[in-house]
């Protein structure tokens, strides 16, 4: 399986490509970013490319992959709703749009976020504009799967790049043992998302809105993952 990885030099990213390089199916990974992600490994290869509205200077690279696991995003905190649309929607749909026109019968695994708004109508910004690109990927590809975790755990010495997430990590992190007991709906680990990505690209699922429990559901399909109580 051939997988282009966006975001990996993000915490979610860089736990997705953690799992793509340790998985047998995954035979190549291609990461597109703005900087490097400071990874060696015999099937990894990268582009640095500036542009993200633009991708006519790579174009030809970018086809002939199998899956494509999207895990650029941004904190909405102090943005105004036109600045976090252009970001997380505007820029996401320029590379998708061409992915989609490449590799016509690609995967696409897409992080969204707990409490996406699928109507596109609610009050919480946000939340209406992880809904609208979300519906529209969902058009875009046919096999289509938004990825929404709510507390994710850092795991194999995965970091968040933002101070305020590594406190917050920080503080939560001795925490999370409890947590996955007692709500292990809500909670999910890098590892998990990374492996659950891999098992949807190879497989497929039975339903293309995928939550913590879910996420936790796939990791444990592909085989040991950190472990997460069902109920």
């Amino acid at each position: 399986m051939r997988v282009i990885l966006f975001g990996a030099t993000g915490m979610i990213g860089s736990g997705v490509l953690i799992e793509c390089l340790e998985d047998p199916r995954v035979t190549s990974v291609l990461v597109v970013g703005r900087s490097p992600c400071s990874v060696t490994h015999p099937k990894l290869r990268e582009i640095l490319h500036d542009d993200f509205t633009d991708y006519t200077a790579i174009i030809d690279q970018l086809a002939g992959h199998d899956a494509c696991f999207f895990c650029l995003g941004v904190s909405s905190a102090g943005m105004s709703e036109e600045k976090y649309h252009y970001l997380t929607y505007e820029l996401t749909l320029s590379a998708v749009e061409v992915l989609a026109g490449l590799n016509s019968g690609m995967t696409l695994c897409y992080v969204s976020a707990a409490g996406a708004d699928s109507t596109e109508q609610g009050r919480i910004m946000w939340a209406r504009v992880r809904g609208k690109i979300e519906n529209r990927l969902l058009v875009l590809f046919k096999a289509a799967y938004m990825f929404r975790p709510a507390y994710i755990q850092p795991l194999k010495g995965v970091r968040s790049k933002t101070f305020l997430y590594r406190a917050a990590y920080a503080i939560a992190g001795p925490l999370y043992p409890i947590l996955r007991r007692v709500a292990p709906g809500q909670v999910t680990t890098t590892e998990n998302v990374g492996r659950a990505m891999i098992q949807v690209a190879a497989t497929g699922y039975r339903k293309q809105i995928i939550d913590s429990r879910a996420i936790n559901e796939l990791a444990r399909i592909a085989g040991n993952p950190i472990e997460v109580p069902a109920s």
